[in-house]
């Protein structure tokens, strides 16, 4: 890790590495300033860099206005950034983010992958957990883990065109719930699913399926903006694989039995 053996030198990978936690770490109690002093001499950052390092940090967060403040009294948001910035003041090249946007609104979110995205344009490496595909999206490379097992990895484009053996149709239609229904009895049809204000439909065929959902939607009456065949999301991806793997294992449960 870092260049460091994980067994013989763990100290050293400690001082090399940042670490962001799920759930918000810091003191509570202590001023934004506090907390930043602490985690530096946490890391023994020299006393000559100490003052360099926390304006960086506070800038970063955008806590000028908020340096005094207790940590109790910040926004979800600012509590993050000023996370972020503990972790990684002693400028560590590996940082770790364990769902480093859980719970945040959709602004703060936006804000807070900005400043991974200027890390990572300094060389810093960063590994992000999250149950969010949308921004799993943002990542140059993903692994997909599901009960525990690396079921997938891989650039997010090499995921949506080369693992994903279906096909996958968007239905923008009137009244999608009530749609959903109609859809799923089509023969052919793996999975629909409610997807923003219309269906995301799974099939193997996406010619036959096109013309059949056509169909059924007029009679059922339901008025159509759109139906075709589109590139995946990491959602129907992630789906599909996690299918196929309960798929496989499923007559080897039987078998057992």
């Amino acid at each position: 890790m870092a260049g460091f053996d994980i067994l013989t030198q763990p100290e050293m990978i400690k001082a090399h590495i940042g670490y962001m936690s799920q759930k918000f770490s810091l003191y509570e109690d202590l001023t934004v300033e506090e907390n930043i002093d602490f985690y530096g001499g946490i890391y023994r950052i020299p006393q000559e860099k100490k003052k360099e390092r926390k304006e960086w940090v506070i800038e970063m967060a955008g806590l000028k206005e908020h340096r005094q403040s207790k940590t109790a009294v910040l926004s979800g948001g600012w509590k993050q950034r000023l996370a972020l910035g503990c972790a990684i003041l002693h400028e560590p090249p590996v940082i770790f983010l364990d769902e480093p946007t859980s719970g945040v609104d959709p602004i703060s979110r936006r804000q807070f992958w900005n400043l991974i995205y200027e890390l990572s344009e300094k060389g810093v490496t960063l590994f992000v957990t999250t149950h969010y595909m949308d921004e799993a999206e943002y990542c140059d490379r993903l692994g997909l883990i599901y009960r525990g097992e690396l079921i997938a990895s891989g650039t997010p484009e090499v995921l949506k065109t080369k693992l994903m053996k279906e096909d996958v149709i968007e239905v923008l239609c009137e009244r999608p719930q009530d749609a959903m229904g109609e859809v799923e009895k089509i023969t052919g049809i793996k999975e629909v699913a409610l997807f923003g204000k219309g269906l995301h439909v799974v099939t193997e065929d996406s010619g036959a399926a096109v013309s059949a959902i056509q169909e059924t939607l007029h009679k059922g009456g339901y008025p159509t903006e759109r139906i075709e065949k589109i590139v995946p999301s990491l959602e129907d991806v992630f789906v599909s694989l996690i299918e196929a793997r309960d798929r496989a294992e499923k007559p080897q449960e039987e078998v057992r039995r």
